[in-house]
């Protein structure tokens, strides 16, 4: 049960989490329309200090500052962000943050486990990137001939269209996530956790 003293603090600390999410989504490397960024890194974290549902809140103060026009998307701000061909991914946070907090409160602070727990907690962010991209993708030749570029920078064979733009939004992006977002999440959880412990913080 959370008591009220927990309430405030988690509500605090998941506006600050707000503020990370955007700071990591400034950290980026372009290759085209879908950035690499940190994002990932953000919202795991968010997950795991706050478990699912205040996790989930960071992400929604997060999608509210992009409503409200503040740039803190990877392509800006404002509610085009939010309806765009990459707007499956940023609400795809959401339920990515539930279930990093999800899983943290179920398997604790075991970090292996905490680590490949990421790539499931991940999957809804992946599902609907790549769902509303391959909406805008369908006769958009912009979009298309970015993904084509992804696969043949990436040496990988387009099978078919779909599967070209699953590459070029999924696929791809999965080696940093798991290597260096997602692990990175679990290693600063653990310090930032331990650092709140020894503060007389309860979270």
């Amino acid at each position: 049960m959370v008591n009220e003293s927990q309430r405030l603090v988690r509500t605090s600390l998941a506006v600050v989490m707000a503020v990370i999410i955007a700071i990591s989504a400034q950290i980026n490397f372009k290759i085209g329309p879908v950035p690499y960024t940190m994002q990932n890194f953000g919202v795991m974290l968010a997950g795991f200090l706050l478990g699912p549902y205040y996790g989930m809140l960071s992400v929604a103060i997060y999608l509210g500052m992009i409503a409200m026009s503040l740039p803190f998307a990877a392509g800006g701000g404002g509610i085009g962000a939010l309806f765009g061909f990459t707007s499956g991914y940023l609400f795809g946070f959401l339920f990515t943050a539930f279930l990093a907090g999800y899983f943290r409160e179920k398997l604790g602070d075991r970090t292996a486990m905490l680590w490949l727990s990421t790539f499931v907690a991940a999957l809804p962010t992946y599902i609907l990137g790549f769902a509303v991209f391959y909406k805008f993708a369908v006769g958009s030749a912009k979009l298309s001939a970015f993904a084509q570029s992804a696969v043949e920078l990436f040496g990988i064979p387009e099978i078919s269209f779909p599967f070209m733009i699953f590459a070029a939004t999924v696929l791809i992006y999965i080696p940093q996530d798991m290597l260096i977002d997602h692990l990175l999440a679990v290693i600063v959880y653990r310090y930032v956790k331990d650092l709140l412990i020894q503060r007389g913080i309860e979270i």
